[in-house]
């Protein structure tokens, strides 16, 4: 059997049938690069993935309690010297190493690149957060006489580009051969309906797996290996975007020695009880990150008897693992999370379909929810009325975990924000508040009729 009839079958067993039509119409070259490319996609793994989007997270079974945790700020002068001690001796040893997740790119931040060569404004001066981290390594370097070793995880879009990056500006300082990058693994994009993308170049489309993926592309990329090689035994894992990041603290560090676990992590307090971010706690006696989306609003709400969130320590991907426990982690099956994108993709017919945007939704419409709504209640035309749905969901998507906030609208006109916040009240029980302020809904000779009577 040929390659195109085994593909064509793999293709019908998964149902991604326009793909298979896709196929036909494409020349040889196309049909012969996607056909090798689909060689490699792990189907049974990308559907069962789908599948699980579809499945609704239940902790109702599971024993959900707080996780004890050490209070830097609490230790005591001789305890933070014991554990620093600790820390600083593997340090200086060269049994310390740093990876850096640089995968993404800078879009968020409304930059043109890696995220990596995103410049701050720090201290009235330019710094790149590449640069930034290298200092920060420097510092270390200098501090315990060694050159800790820096791996940088990129992306298969970003890799060239971070690369030259780094090159042009010359490590910024930093040993360059203790510098090693590595690409992050990918996975196939699919749809709602589990129907894999398309790209332009006639490919499917794929992105980077998620930071969990860190572990299997350190191991297969071989920068483990050489992590042993150079006797590594502790491993600090961050984010290229947190330009306040401490990459090597030797108190974290003494602490885990001091404590013998082989995973420590640093957290912030949460700043309030319905901040978005993942917290920390034991799930059925194991520690565990738990999505704010998932833990329960009065579990959030709990105090302890200081008057202290229970469940109030975020996780900032500050973490620090031994070799063993990544290597061991590397050849695990991890669970993965399901994130909604908007991406553009190529139809069977080999035509690009970009992404709608939600003003594409029926019920923004703003005639048919804004205009018609309003004559219904007040009798009356109102001139360009928002869509009550379009005002309720922007408003939502701030205030969904903030039952009693306070909405100010400064451009009032028909009501259809206050409207808006009564609806989600009614929603979801809660008391929010509008006030409307508002001074264009007069013609120019009633204001001056309203002002001469001292309005």
């Amino acid at each position: 059997m040929d390659k195109l009839q085994d593909t064509v079958n793999i293709l019908k067993e998964y149902k991604q049938d326009h793909i298979i039509r896709l196929l036909e119409k494409l020349n040889k070259e196309q049909q012969d690069e996607l056909i090798k490319q689909i060689a490699t996609i792990d189907f049974h793994q990308i559907m069962e993935l789908y599948n699980n989007t579809k499945k609704t997270i239940e902790f109702k079974e599971s024993k959900i309690e707080p996780l004890k945790y050490l209070d830097k700020a609490k230790l005591t002068f001789e305890q933070t010297q014991r554990f620093d001690e600790l820390g600083s001796n593997v340090v200086k040893k060269g049994q310390y190493a740093v990876v850096t997740m640089a995968g993404g790119q800078g879009t968020r931040l409304g930059h043109n690149g890696p995220k990596g060569t995103f410049k701050l404004d720090v201290y009235g001066k330019g710094k790149y957060l590449f640069e930034i981290l290298a200092e920060n390594l420097k510092e270390a370097n200098q501090k315990y006489g060694v050159t800790i070793p820096w791996y940088i995880m990129t992306s298969r879009e970003n890799n060239d580009q971070t690369q030259e990056f780094l090159e042009k500006n010359n490590y910024f300082g930093y040993d360059k051969n203790s510098v090693m990058l590595f690409e992050q693994g990918e996975l196939p994009l699919v749809d709602t309906e589990g129907k894999m993308l398309i790209g332009k170049d006639m490919k499917v489309k794929e992105a980077s797996d998620g930071n969990g993926g860190t572990y299997s592309s350190l191991r297969a990329s071989g920068c483990l290996a050489n992590m042993k090689e150079r006797g590594v035994k502790w491993i600090f894992i961050g984010s290229v975007d947190n330009a306040l990041l401490k990459m090597v603290d030797v108190t974290l560090l003494g602490i885990a020695i001091d404590k013998k676990v082989q995973i420590a992590s640093k957290s912030v307090v949460k700043a309030n009880p319905h901040e978005r971010v993942g917290v920390f706690c034991k799930m059925n006696g194991h520690p565990k990150v738990i999505e704010y989306t998932e833990l329960p609003e009065k579990m959030a709400e709990e105090v302890d008897s200081d008057g202290e969130l229970k469940y109030g320590e975020s996780h900032i991907m500050c973490n620090l693992y031994t070799i063993n426990a990544v290597e061991k982690i590397s050849n695990e099956i991890l669970m993965y999370h399901c994130a909604h994108k908007k991406n553009s993709y190529i139809d069977e017919n080999g035509k690009e379909v970009m992404p709608k945007t939600n003003w594409n939704e029926k019920t923004h419409n703003a005639n048919a929810y804004g205009s018609k709504i309003i004559k219904d209640i007040i009798g009356s035309r109102f001139s360009f009325p928002k869509s009550l749905y379009a005002v309720h969901d922007a408003i939502r998507f701030f205030v969904a975990n903030k039952p009693n906030a306070l909405i100010v609208d400064f451009f009032a006109g028909s009501g259809t924000t206050m409207h808006a916040v009564n609806l989600l009240n009614a929603e979801d029980g809660g008391h929010r508040r509008c006030i409307m302020v508002t001074n264009n809904e007069v013609s120019a000779d009633e204001a001056k009729m309203l002002r001469d009577k001292g309005y």
